[in-house]
């Protein structure tokens, strides 16, 4: 089957910064709290009347020009987002046409903070086969319009934000290999994190917004155990897989979700610190979008160079989780 390669990354995060300080004049926290607790200084927030697009589109835009392809050559477009510009169409058609990728399929996939690398599973299966050569893949959040500003357990953790990268095929010197991807999920854990309104079990309503169901509902302690426990061994599923050990790996992209979520996966899989890509403490948790947004910026830094070993995993609502490895 034909191996699939990562060609470009782009990445756009919203320009207004939202500090800790900020919750202090509407919570009752501290810039000292916030920080100790999840390792967040900052965080990106989109402006009034911005949409998932405003921000994909160019993620977008950066991805394919590092690749060297224009939208017309995409043959597919798979967005991992819960939160598109509208219930329908889906966000992948919105950024289709704008970028003007005329003959690309497009669609969304509502994998919670995972759905960047749902879509990576997703894009390898389509072009294995070589029905498709070139995929964008897009993870992107707007989660500061689902959170709850009363709730200062929630409030602080989420920013805004887009990442994307273009597959292409393998030119056979293994750069930009994605060597395993694994993807996972478990149903009968929802009620620890969701969103509960807005769909059709609680459809938009005076009585829905009064409940203040439209916001992020999450058991912070259960969550983290869950968290820890099978990005671990998502990860070690994702070596087995591709033969690689811990010992070989130069990059670990966790999902940026929480500084002590992130310790604490790296160290039960014996990964030190240094090398683990961190983004948190500026941009927050923006789901979908962390993982994607963390390569790109490790990349264009110099961070990322060719021919390392780049481990990442995700956890989120659903349960969802997954990880992936590639040769940069």
């Amino acid at each position: 089957m034909q191996k699939i390669s990562i060609k470009g990354t782009g990445s756009f995060l919203p320009e207004r910064i939202v500090p800790n300080s900020y919750f202090e004049e509407i919570v009752d926290t501290s810039d000292e709290w916030i920080f100790s607790r999840t390792g967040i200084k900052e965080r990106r927030m989109i402006m009034p009347k911005q949409a998932l697009s405003d921000i994909a589109t160019p993620a977008s835009e950066q991805a394919l020009e590092m690749a060297g392809i224009s939208a017309e050559d995409l043959d597919l477009i798979i967005v991992g987002t819960s939160t598109a510009d509208m219930v329908s169409p889906s966000a992948g058609c919105i950024i289709q046409n704008r970028l003007g990728a005329k003959k690309a399929v497009a669609f969304d996939v509502n994998a919670a903070c995972p759905g960047f690398i749902y879509g990576l599973a997703i894009a390898q299966k389509f072009m294995q086969d070589g029905s498709h050569r070139h995929v964008l893949v897009v993870g992107s959040e707007i989660v500061s319009q689902r959170i709850d500003y009363e709730d200062r357990a929630t409030c602080v953790l989420f920013g805004d934000g887009a990442g994307a990268v273009v597959l292409g095929p393998s030119n056979g010197s293994g750069e930009g290999e994605i060597l395993s991807v694994v993807i996972n999920s478990d149903g009968s854990l929802w009620e620890l994190l969701h969103v509960p309104g807005g769909g059709s079990l609680y459809p938009c309503s005076v009585e829905m917004i009064k409940a203040r169901l439209q916001y992020v509902k999450m058991q912070g302690n259960e969550v983290f155990k869950h968290a820890v426990r099978t990005m671990t061994d998502s990860v070690r599923k994702t070596l087995d897989s591709a033969g690689i050990s811990i010992q070989e790996i130069d990059w670990f992209i966790p999902h940026q979700a929480n500084i002590r979520i992130m310790s604490a996966v790296a160290k039960q899989l014996d990964i030190p610190m240094e090398k683990v890509i961190v983004t948190v403490h500026k941009y927050g948790n923006t789901s979908a979008a962390t993982i994607p947004t963390a390569l790109d910026e490790a990349v264009r830094g110099g961070q990322i160079k060719r021919g390392d070993l780049v481990l990442s995993t995700s956890f989120g609502a659903g349960f969802t989780w997954g990880a992936f490895l590639i040769r940069f």
